[in-house]
């Protein structure tokens, strides 16, 4: 079977084709992805109409280069996946659309696929793809979570983030160090020259002795740190330059008149919080349940830091990580039509003739069936 998929879902537009068959693994046959990254850069965020407009443009001339890369023609397409939600409901309408219109004049079935299920379930598209049961990280945009994964849509929520996620904690930390948009990417690059325990920064929730998450207090840290600093006395006149290449920008908090080495150093120490938190919950989380497998997905699990401290973690306790492929970390079509192919392949749900189609913005991962 011959499964297109579509992801919509914010400011990336991906298309991949996947094909399976009886019980054997599905198999990626290409994909294409289209980040709006630079486009949105200057508004220092996603602009929701922005996104959708161009995934109008983006979609279709994508769906033509996966078929070439494929080499398949688009009457040989069996389903046609999208992604239904979460994310913003303009964009999520364009692949919906798109992707019940292909349906519909092809006369192929439709279904829609959980965001998060769908990176949930992207490191099976790895060299090294996991075994059931496990337990999941799943660290991707505004969502932080832990859960426990005995099979294809069988999940139980462990822990959540009560507030701001880890990747909302990166990005706006970076946006008040002046570092732009993406931030988590940005202020990785500036940690990598810095010094992890120059400052004492909050692990919020870390000894609550449950698996939620809670990262809204470390941004506010991280600006009164910055503030402590300036009011110091630091500046630029009497620090070093930024080096050529690395992230600069203008900061609300005055964070770019701080000598580059102190820049560093905060936001080495931001990092190494959130990772700490994302480090230790979820080994809390394998003692819990017993589990001696760990999936980690999610455009955070691309995180160099967080990738080393938990594979040095583990190895220590005898626990197997799993990753996506670092291409496919991002938002992209692959996972959704991965998704969609083991949903099927696991009888935990079928492809409909009917076109009418809803998108879902807010849709907890443990409802996905109900």
């Amino acid at each position: 079977m011959l499964v297109l998929g579509i992801e919509s879902s914010c400011d990336e537009t991906g298309v991949a084709l996947v094909h399976w068959e009886g019980s054997a693994l599905p198999e990626l046959l290409s994909h294409a992805l289209y980040s709006q990254i630079e486009m949105h850069q200057a508004f220092g965020g996603v602009v929701p109409e922005l996104a959708s407009r161009d995934h109008i443009r983006r979609v279709l001339p994508l769906t033509r280069d996966v078929l070439g890369a494929g080499a398949r023609s688009l009457s040989q397409v069996d389903v046609v996946a999208y992604t239904r939600g979460p994310g913003l409901a303009g964009a999520l309408l364009v692949g919906a659309g798109v992707a019940c219109a292909l349906g519909a004049a092809l006369g192929k079935p439709v279904l829609g696929v959980h965001h998060l299920e769908g990176h949930l379930l992207s490191p099976f598209l790895s060299a090294d793809p996991p075994e059931f049961p496990f337990v999941a990280l799943l660290v991707s945009g505004g969502h932080t979570q832990l859960m426990r994964v005995d099979g294809v849509g069988r999940y139980a929520m462990l822990g959540e983030t009560i507030d701001d996620a880890a990747g909302e904690a990166f990005d706006k930390s970076a946006k008040l160090m002046g570092l732009g948009y993406p931030g988590g990417p940005a202020l990785a690059k500036l940690a990598a020259e810095g010094k992890p325990a120059a400052y004492a920064l909050p692990r919020p929730l870390l000894k609550s002795g449950n698996l939620d998450f809670s990262f809204a207090g470390l941004k506010t840290a991280v600006l009164v740190q910055a503030q402590r600093m300036i009011a110091a006395g630091q500046s630029s006149r009497t620090g070093e330059l930024a080096p050529a290449g690395q992230p600069t920008g203008a900061s609300t908090v005055g964070f770019d008149k701080l000598p580059w080495s102190q820049r560093c150093d905060l936001a080495a120490s931001a990092q190494a919080a959130i990772v700490d938190v994302l480090v230790k919950k979820s080994l809390l989380a394998l003692r819990q349940t017993g589990l001696l497998r760990l999936v980690v997905a999610g455009g955070v699990g691309a995180n160099r830091a967080l990738r080393m401290q938990l594979d040095a973690a583990c190895l220590k306790r005898g626990v197997r990580v799993h990753y996506p492929e670092l291409h496919l970390c991002t938002d992209n079509g692959a996972m959704i039509a991965m998704a969609a192919a083991m949903r099927m392949q696991n009888g935990r749900q079928e492809a409909s003739s009917s076109y009418a189609f809803d998108v879902k913005p807010r849709w907890p991962l443990d409802s996905i069936d109900s």
